[in-house]
């Protein structure tokens, strides 16, 4: 790995050049260290704590025995839930909140790096919500699958529908009102589209 580039913020370099030997046997295929954030104590501090960011999860590094060891905690993006940091006068502290409410924090970082961890963190929170957005809805899509109306026309059969036409309705046993009203309710509980909604509706109405 290139040391220069985890140094921009005037990292201590002999504690990213340790957490970079350490820290290469815990990456998977295709995982890569995006930053790096070292603590400054105002004391004399040799083994530093440090927080890395790669493009899959957070992993605080704390060292153990006078820097002979080291004790990871790492956690998926997409089971973060948030960060955020708090500026002191000496420092800042970076906190970070889990899905299930699981904390973890690290004190006396720079504010430079604080801030350059929260803003990566931010940018990956984003995509993260839209991620577990998407996981929720194919739940319930799943969960709601086989609704049919009038016994007859399943509305969605498998959340793979959801990106095909939606079935024709059988509409002659059942009042067409009451239909939209179904349907009405399948779209507020998300369990089918507004563009689906309009296609079935306007389907049923050209046919009273």
């Amino acid at each position: 790995m290139n040391l220069k580039k985890f140094l921009n913020e005037e990292q201590d370099p002999k504690a990213v050049e340790k957490l970079l030997e350490r820290i290469k046997s815990l990456l998977t295929s295709q995982e890569f260290v995006e930053y790096i954030a070292v603590q400054k104590k105002p004391a004399l501090n040799l083994s530093p704590d440090c927080i890395a960011l790669t493009n899959r999860r957070i992993i605080f590094c704390r060292p153990k025995t006078f820097g002979l060891s080291m004790d990871f905690q790492d956690y998926s993006w997409i089971d973060v839930a948030d960060c955020h940091i708090k500026e002191g006068i000496i420092g800042a502290t970076f906190m970070m909140r889990t899905t299930r409410n699981f904390t973890n924090m690290m004190d006396y970082l720079p504010k430079a790096q604080a801030r350059k961890l929260y803003q990566y963190a931010q940018e990956i929170e984003e995509q993260m919500r839209g991620v577990r957005r998407e996981k929720e809805l194919e739940v319930r899509r799943a969960s709601a699958g086989g609704v049919t109306v009038n016994n007859a026309t399943p509305i969605i059969t498998h959340p793979q529908q959801f990106h095909q036409q939606p079935p024709a309705l059988q509409i002659e046993n059942e009042d067409p009102f009451a239909l939209l009203q179904k349907l009405k309710g399948l779209m507020e509980n998300g369990i089918i589209s507004p563009e689906e909604f309009e296609i079935k509706k306007n389907e049923i109405l050209s046919r009273v």
